[in-house]
């Protein structure tokens, strides 16, 4: 039914479309080195989320057997999907969108769909990095002020807790409640009590937004000049404040017992589902898979460098630092447990709760807790400012392709650039708001959810697989890397890789339930059909795309469908539908009354 790459005999690149094509690709550029590539792919999918969210289901799910779901879900899902758009970008050179171009231009939704879950994200992510801002500022004062009570924004409720046996007696007390909670809640977000109440701006944290938003701006502004030159510092120190923390952390007194809870493996939680589902979504999260950052950025390689080994490191290098994260924060909590007397699963969080509550509650009864506080959130800082500037950069290169015409003259390019980060930071504004941490979690929840991934990752690997042929893309590979690889890949994105997901996919419906927020607030019923609402708007992109294309087409509904699943390439070998030629594709023109006369 569908043309092989052998059968394409005609003579496509002509020599005026190869001098065409290659100063198309001089104008877009390369990195500048490989070590800019390897270095902004580590910040973009190295980011909080490795340091907060993995070592809290690690120790939730059973511990060290944690890690047999996850490098299962690694070696089937993780890799196989990273390679595959990796290989897509730097095959194409072209971004997220364009590049179905030359693979099936009937999925180009799913580019679309990708890229609009990353605009949805660059407006709604940073407001992480504007309240690491504000603890940073906070940081330099001589007494931490989550350490103690007595502030304007304390209540009389509030107790601090200095020794273990006075923790634990006041921890029975009814109505009392930690500095470190009250400034989180009362000073940074003076969270409302519903998502109904909006309440006014936070400006402190309106200001903290505009900065991260002017850095990110001015990181990127010159396309990956200036993404690849940024990532040597934004992308290396997180790991050296990371390394600092580790080395603190299982120094102090109690931290083997932290690190025990951390790994000491429960086999008996490998029965449960929920261990299964959070190691595939976690795989999806961290690997950055199904938003088009990878295409994007391995459209920048050049054509014969050996991204299969790109992938495959980087792939180790991010599983790694999640695990080493793990260390260096649950020796802190075994730290907090000696000192306090607190049991560990009261202070083992996910999330923000860990970054702002739990880790600045134990660096306040450490010697010198002001350099470990500006430590830590300088790590959470730059971890989040390098995820968000690469989509940011990811967002700018397929509007790029898409116009290359326009975007590519003058200072066409940074002013969109302005446009959209000065639009998104208008966006922002409702989630630095009282009633902001309500919205931002129903966001996160539902559009960048791992259902959402799960099932861009399956249309991408049916679509390579299956309508481009991953024989075809193997040898596609082959040509760039000079060598095949391993037969384990093309098993993955044939059968492997979308029955996991879609196994995990229709789990996570089974089990879902009503937004929750802290466990205690149950998001009302408009608000969860609001949060389903946004997440099919990006996912819907793909079929209306497909009704667009096959109503734009020529032809009969067969024959537009089957154009559709024909790489660009391959459609320039087709004769017109008007030539009488009989082809899969297309049917003989009935003759005239004249012609069937002469003839």
């Amino acid at each position: 039914m569908f043309l092989k790459e052998d059968d394409c005999t005609c003579d496509v690149f002509v020599p005026n479309e190869r001098q065409k094509k290659f100063r198309e690709t001089e104008a877009r550029g390369y990195w500048a080195t490989k070590a800019e590539f390897i270095l902004t792919v580590m910040g973009g999918i190295i980011g909080p989320g490795n340091v907060w969210r993995f070592p809290y289901l690690c120790y939730k799910n059973g511990g060290g057997v944690f890690f047999i779901p996850y490098v299962l879900f690694m070696v089937t899902c993780g890799i196989p999907l990273f390679f595959l758009e990796t290989a897509m970008g730097q095959y194409t050179n072209q971004g997220g969108i364009t590049c179905w171009k030359k693979f099936c231009p009937l999925f180009q939704g799913i580019g679309y769909a990708s890229h609009l879950i990353i605009a949805f994200g660059a407006s709604s992510y940073i407001t992480i990095i504007a309240w690491a801002f504000f603890y940073l500022f906070y940081s330099f004062s001589v007494d931490l002020p989550w350490a103690t009570c007595g502030n304007d924004w304390n209540t009389d409720s509030c107790m601090e807790f200095r020794v273990a046996n006075e923790s634990l007696a006041v921890t029975h007390r009814q109505n009392t409640t930690l500095p470190v909670v009250e400034f989180w809640e009362r000073r940074v977000l003076k969270i409302s009590g519903s998502i109904d109440e909006v309440g006014s701006l936070r400006w402190e944290l309106v200001l903290c937004l505009i900065l991260a938003w002017v850095i990110c701006y001015f990181c990127i502004w010159k396309g990956i000049k200036s993404t690849g030159k940024a990532a040597y510092f934004t992308a290396t120190f997180p790991f050296a404040m990371l390394l600092v923390l580790l080395i603190r952390g299982v120094t102090l007194p109690g931290a083997m017992d932290g690190i025990i809870y951390y790994i000491y493996p429960d086999v008996s939680r490998l029965a449960d589902p929920q261990v299964w589902l959070d190691a595939g979504t976690q795989i999806f999260f961290s690997y950055a898979i199904g938003f088009g950052f990878l295409t994007s950025l391995g459209s920048y390689n050049t054509y014969n460098n050996n991204c299969y080994t790109d992938c495959f490191y980087l792939c180790l290098l991010n599983s790694g630092t999640s695990v080493v994260a793990g260390f260096a924060i649950f020796s802190v909590l075994g730290f907090m447990t000696y000192e306090q007397g607190v049991d560990i699963a009261e202070v083992a969080k996910s999330g923000p709760g860990l970054a702002f509550i739990v880790y600045p509650r134990a660096v306040a009864m450490m010697p010198m807790p002001q350099v470990w506080a500006v430590c830590f959130f300088l790590m959470i800082i730059l971890l989040g400012l390098d995820s968000q500037f690469v989509g940011l950069e990811c967002l700018m290169t397929s509007l790029v392709d898409l116009y290359p015409a326009f975007l590519r003259q003058g200072y066409r390019r940074e002013l969109v650039l302005l446009a959209i980060c000065s639009i998104s930071c208008l966006l922002g504004l409702s989630l630095v708001t009282e009633g902001g941490m309500y919205l931002l979690q129903l966001v996160d929840f539902y559009i960048c959810s791992g259902m959402t991934l799960l099932l861009l990752s399956i249309f991408q690997s049916v679509s390579i697989a299956w309508i481009y042929g991953a024989e075809r893309f193997y040898g596609n590979i082959t040509d760039m890397i000079g060598y095949r690889p391993s037969p384990l890949m093309k098993l993955c994105w044939c059968y492997f890789t979308p029955c996991l997901c879609f196994g995990t996919f229709v789990f996570s419906i089974v089990r879902y339930s009503p937004l929750k927020f802290s466990s205690t607030y149950v998001y009302p019923l408009w608000a969860n059909i609001l949060g389903w609402f946004l997440s099919t708007i990006s996912l819907s992109l793909i079929p209306l795309f497909m009704f667009y294309k096959l109503a734009q087409g020529e032809g009969t509904l067969r024959q537009r469908f089957l154009l559709l699943c024909l790489p660009e390439d391959d459609l320039k070998c087709l004769p017109p539908l008007e030539d009488n030629v009989a082809t899969p594709l297309t049917e003989p023109k009935p003759l005239s009354h004249a012609e069937e006369v002469t003839k």
